[in-house]
């Protein structure tokens, strides 16, 4: 087996540039590295990552790597992977299989070519690893003393078999971790997704109307950006609470029937299938641009708005115009690919330095805890939350106050 798969090794250079620049910008994970290096608790282990493979992540796989560990990496979605990104880790010395664009095929052969080394550890970002190791790669879940979900999309699999009892090793929610999503979710997809939106377009959000399909956490961070930016926003939901929840914000919220023929720019972040479909297509205006910031590329019907089309070309680097048989334009961004990575750069460095914290923290949990843990989804212990929150605050320059001997014997205590 190859060490690398990489698009072109002499692109490391400028790859190392983009994981230096998220680095110097990273305080929490770099603190976190100090204690790796110095700890080695990886050591003698294979760690394997599939996670969207741009310079944060990179850094990430470093930091598993300075502690000790064989570190095999490949990517979460084919366009989000940057190739002198990969080839910056395969010079450093990690087994990169991944590039940009890859087919299907090619991307499950990374994702295999990842699971040859025989991980320990596993880091995932979506669930398509775990998946191979409970269907492809079965044979291989007695190696794994546990591993790590990123995302809300990875959790809800995994959550799925946890509660069928067909989980065949212990798994950390890492997306449920209070420093994950309330920053990352909200902020860090609030911030990036209309970065991806605004660079693949170049047009104002200011006047539009947007609207948000989803409104949890990733949803709420997407309504309050493009509140911000100027644009009227709509919220659709299917959770009752959530659409009180987006009502009370100030939003106002339709059903997306009623949606559809509103929107100026749609953005679906909801994690399921189908949330776009032909309905809602026969009902956009002119121009409708469609965007995606969910995991998987299912939230707007594809096929469907093909079948739809007389005519489809790219208009623009990341715009594939649709052309329906009335001459009406829809404008779909980035394949329906997640927007903020696959247009974008994703989130902001100091965002997944909380996250990315979380990832390695948990990542060590799992090590510490072989044998104790049963084949389980487990939250990620408060002490690991709280103290990447104190880390972030001191890198902020922030004290905050602490409790009292005298409040904290009030605070839990019912006699008081």
């Amino acid at each position: 087996m190859p060490d690398y798969i990489v698009r072109n090794i002499d692109l490391a250079p400028s790859g190392r540039l983009k994981i230096d620049w998220v680095r110097a910008h990273m305080p929490v994970l770099n603190a976190i590295r100090e204690e790796f290096e110095r700890d080695k608790p990886f050591a003698g282990l294979r760690v394997a990552l599939s996670i969207h493979l741009e310079a944060k992540t990179a850094y990430l796989a470093e930091v598993v790597q300075a502690g000790g560990a064989k570190v095999a990496i490949t990517g979460s979605n084919p366009l989000s992977t940057q190739d002198d990104v990969t080839a910056a880790l395969a010079a450093a010395g990690l087994n990169v299989y991944a590039w940009y664009n890859a087919t299907d095929q090619e991307y499950k052969e990374h994702l295999l070519h990842v699971l040859d080394t025989r991980p320990q550890i596993v880091i995932d970002d979506g669930g398509d690893l775990v998946n191979l190791l409970h269907t492809e790669r079965k044979g291989q879940a007695s190696d794994i003393i546990g591993g790590c979900e990123e995302t809300t999309t990875g959790v809800r699999r995994l959550e799925a078999l946890d509660r069928e009892g067909k989980l065949l090793f212990p798994m950390m929610a890492v997306n449920n971790a209070f420093c994950k999503y309330l920053f990352d979710n909200r902020y860090g997809t609030g911030e990036s997704a209309w970065s991806g939106i605004m660079r693949t377009t170049n047009l104002v959000v200011a006047g539009k109307v947007v609207v948000v399909l989803g409104y949890g956490w990733c949803g709420k961070g997407i309504a309050m950006r493009a509140k911000g930016l100027g644009a009227r926003v709509i919220v659709c939901e299917v959770d009752p609470v959530r659409a009180i929840e987006a009502c009370m914000d100030g939003y106002q919220v339709l059903s997306s029937e009623q949606a559809a023929s509103e929107g100026d720019v749609f953005v679906t972040v909801t994690g399921c299938r189908d949330v776009l479909r032909r309905s809602h297509f026969n009902k956009m205006k002119d121009g409708a641009i469609l965007a995606n910031a969910g995991h998987f590329d299912v939230e707007i019907n594809k096929p469907e708005l093909a079948g739809l089309t007389v005519e489809r070309r790219l208009a623009r680097q990341n715009v594939e115009q649709f052309t329906l048989a009335d001459g009406r334009r829809i404008y779909l961004l980035a394949e329906g690919r997640l927007v903020n990575l696959a247009a974008g750069d994703g989130h902001p460095a100091e965002i997944m330095d909380m996250s990315f914290a979380i990832q390695a923290l948990s990542a060590r949990h799992i090590k510490e805890s072989a044998g104790k843990m049963s084949k389980k989804l487990y939250r990620v212990p408060e002490e690991i939350d709280r103290r990447v929150a104190y880390l972030k605050l001191k890198s902020l320059g922030i004290e905050i106050d602490h409790l009292t001997g005298e409040q904290s014997e009030y605070m839990s205590n019912w006699q008081e």
